[in-house]
Parts: structure tokens; C-alpha cells; sequence
């Protein structure tokens, strides 16, 4: 029988052994908390490949020791999805004394509306505990009873660390590495091309160790890192490396105002078979983060490039992708109402709920009028150019500034009209 991949030899069982994710399984993180006291609410974990999705709903199960099904939402339909909560009603809803049986579903954000339709009976009676995993954001992928019914928990690329810590104990403790002489000269490109991805890193060792003669020492460093994948384009997760590194060049390069790059990259993912409304999707965040308030019609046009890709599908919403993606390059630039929600994020969190002033409150009912709500509220409409200055944030936050303008035309005129209502009281 063929030996077990590497990453597949050494998965983590419990953990003690998972490497990274320490916001959510180390000392108090939620996973962590919710395995130790037996109790597992529902759940999607969404996060790029190979960062130990399917690992942690393992775990749980083993811990826990509860019945466990998988489905992958690529070959599952909503027949398969009845079978399995069937099956965990016949159950009784226990396994060896463990807790509830566990459906975990790979990929869930290629569900269609009604398999996971078919998936909220069960999650609300408890009959199952859900766990699904997503590489897409699951606000967009994820119909919204579901996601009421399932806290999302975000996993992040591994650090060089993590990267790290996989490395010496693949090297430490796999049944054949460890009988191999290996020598580590250096782990940049290893790390470069693993790209925060555990499997990709393990299927890269798994490569060096084949691709080298037995009683040969192997080794790792940049250049045979390198030429080895080189040799053997297949070798690491290619749609992993087309998801992640190739969009991030396609944003980067629309930021950066370089349409011709943009347009290689869009080629590029395009001849890879991308989702065209992932695509869109990323047009339409970028003209909101990155073109924003400079050129408020980008985020229109992206908008509707969002819609006509819809309707039309592929290979003529090739057309609109790259039209929006020229138009969004060449675009000028401005994240300031980016920064503006990140900053006032940033003061809701450190400075809590701060009460509504009193004169800016709805005031339905007399009892209200009588303890001031609405008092003294001036209506713009009533004043010359449809402008009064009043006090609209909270006491503690008055002359706060979330929102500071980009250096170009269209900002320049908005904050010279600031300048005029306010003065300096918003300095």
C-alpha cells in the first residue's frame, strides 16, 4: 500500500500538536475553551488552503469523541446532506458517550441556496453540530439564517514561525524523514513559496525527499528549493498559488495604477479557470478601498460589472472584467473613507458605547420630550445653504477627526467645504 502524503502523516491529532491559530485554540482562545468544556456550538472557519481547517474539526471530534460525517460541498447534494442527518437521528445524537454527532462540510461556500437550506433544521433542533470551511468570505457565499446560526472564525496564513515549527518536527519525528540525513542551509524560498500554507510546505519536503537518491544527504536551501519546483511545476497546491498570490498581484497592480499588469493578472486567472463573480467581487472591494471617494463612480461601474457577469457568465464577461479593471487602474486613489471606518471602528472599541447627545435623539412619546430627547435640535433645511453648526458626536469624541481627506480633486473640493461649514472646530 502507497505511503500516506506527508502532510497527511503528520496531521495533528490533538492540540498540543496544531501548529498556528493561537487566537482561537491556544490558552483561552474560543476553539479551545468550547473543546475543553464539551459544549461545541456550530461554526465555519473560513481562511486560505493548507492552514488547518479540516485539522481543527478532527480534532474536535476525537476529542469530544462525537460521531463525525464529512461532506464535501463539491460532489454532495442536498440528497447526501438528508442521508447524513438522518443517519445522526438514528444515532440518538450520541457516539461513545461523546456529544453531539458532528457534520463538517469542506468547501461550503459552493452550497447552493437550498443545500444549505437543507442544512438549517437540523443545526437549529441540535441535532448536528455544523462545522464548515470556506476559503471565500462567507458573508457573500453564506445564506444569512445559516450564518445566524454559526459563528464565523477567521484563520490566518502560518507565520514564518509556524512555518518553522512544521519544518523541525517534520524533520524530527515523520517515520521517513526522520531516517534521512538532511541538511537545512536555508529556508527562505521554502518558505516564500509555502506562502503561509502547512501543506504546500510539507508536499514541498515530500518533493525533496522523493526527487533525492537514497543514502544522498538532502537538502534544503534557496537554490535546490527552487529548482526543484521548477522542475516540477505540479508539486505545490497550483490552485492555491492562482487563489492567493496571483489576486493579490491582480490588487496590487490596480492600486499600484498600472493597468497593463492588472490585465496580465486578470489574463492569468481567467485562463485558470477563476470564478469570474470572485473577480468581480475583488473589483468592487477595490473601488471602494482604493479608489473610493476620489472617483465615486468606480465603485458604479464595478457594481455593474458585478451584475453583467451574472447575467452573462463566461467567456464574453471577460469584456466588462477588463474594461472595469483598466477604468479602476487608471483611476485616482484614495482610501480615506477606508481609514475613516477603520478609525471610528477603532474609537467604538476603545471608547465603548458613548450615549447619543440628547438633542439628536428620536423622540416618540411625551415622556421622552419631557426628559429633553430632540431639545434644541436645529434642522439643517432651515438654515442658509442647509447648514447649522451643532454638536453631533458623543461628548467624549467632540472634535474628533475620522475622516481625513486624499490629496486629489474631488477631496480637495469636499474638504474645502468643510472648511467652510466647520472651520477649525473639526481640528
Amino acid at each position: 500500500m502507497p505511503l500516506a502524503p506527508l502532510a497527511e502523516r503528520l496531521r495533528p491529532k490533538t492540540l498540543d500538536d496544531y501548529v498556528g491559530q493561537t487566537h482561537l485554540v491556544g490558552e483561552g482562545g474560543i476553539i479551545r475553551r468550547m473543546i475543553e468544556s464539551g459544549n461545541v456550538a456550530s461554526f465555519i472557519l473560513w481562511g486560505p488552503p493548507g492552514v488547518g481547517k479540516t485539522t481543527i474539526a478532527r480534532i474536535i471530534a476525537n476529542t469530544t469523541k462525537s460521531a463525525f460525517y464529512t461532506l464535501s460541498a463539491v460532489t454532495s447534494g442536498v440528497k447526501d446532506v438528508r442521508e447524513v442527518i438522518d443517519r445522526c437521528k438514528r444515532d440518538g445524537g450520541m457516539f461513545n458517550g461523546g456529544g453531539r454527532p458532528i457534520l463538517f462540510i469542506d468547501e461550503i461556500h459552493r452550497f447552493s441556496k437550498s443545500q444549505q437550506d437543507s442544512l438549517l433544521g437540523a443545526v437549529e433542533s441540535g441535532i448536528v453540530t455544523l462545522i464548515g470551511a470556506t476559503t471565500e468570505n462567507p458573508s457573500f457565499e453564506v445564506i444569512r439564517p445559516l450564518l445566524s446560526r454559526a459563528q464565523v472564525y477567521t484563520l490566518q496564513p502560518l507565520e514564518e514561525k509556524d512555518l518553522q515549527q512544521l519544518l523541525d518536527r517534520a524533520i524530527a519525528t515523520d517515520e521517513i524523514l526522520s531516517k534521512r540525513s538532511i541538511r537545512v542551509e536555508s529556508t527562505d524560498a521554502l518558505f516564500r513559496y509555502a506562502g503561509g500554507d502547512a501543506r504546500k510546505l510539507l508536499n514541498i519536503l515530500d518533493l525533496l525527499e522523493q526527487s533525492t537518491a537514497h543514502g544522498d544527504d538532502i537538502v534544503i536551501s534557496d537554490k535546490t528549493v527552487t529548482d526543484r519546483l521548477q522542475e516540477n511545476p505540479q508539486a505545490y497546491d497550483k490552485n492555491g498559488e492562482m487563489h492567493y498570490d496571483i489576486i493579490s498581484a491582480f490588487i496590487k497592480s490596480v492600486r499600484g495604477s498600472d493597468p497593463d499588469a492588472a490585465v496580465y493578472w486578470l489574463a492569468r486567472m481567467i485562463a485558470g479557470g477563476e470564478d469570474p463573480e470572485f473577480i468581480a467581487r475583488r473589483l468592487v472591494i477595490l473601488a471602494a478601498e482604493d479608489i473610493g471617494l476620489a472617483n465615486p463612480n468606480a465603485l458604479l461601474l464595478a457594481n455593474a460589472t458585478f451584475d453583467v457577469i451574472q447575467k452573462i457568465g463566461m467567456p464574453e464577461g471577460r469584456i466588462p472584467l477588463a474594461e472595469c479593471t483598466v477604468y479602476l487602474a487608471c483611476s485616482a486613489k484614495s482610501n480615506s473613507a477606508y481609514m475613516a471606518i477603520a478609525n471610528a471602528l477603532s474609537a467604538v472599541q476603545s471608547a465603548g458605547n458613548q450615549p447619543v447627545p440628547l438633542h439628536i435623539r428620536n423622540a416618540p412619546t411625551s415622556l421622552m420630550k419631557n426628559l429633553g430627547y430632540g431639545q434644541n435640535y436645529k434642522y439643517a433645511h432651515d438654515f442658509p445653504g442647509n447648514f447649522v453648526q451643532q454638536q453631533f458626536l458623543p461628548d467624549s469624541l467632540m472634535g474628533t477627526r475620522f475622516w481625513n481627506p486624499c490629496a486629489n480633486p474631488a477631496e480637495d473640493r469636499m474638504a474645502q467645504l468643510q472648511q467652510q461649514r466647520w472651520g477649525d472646530t473639526k481640528h
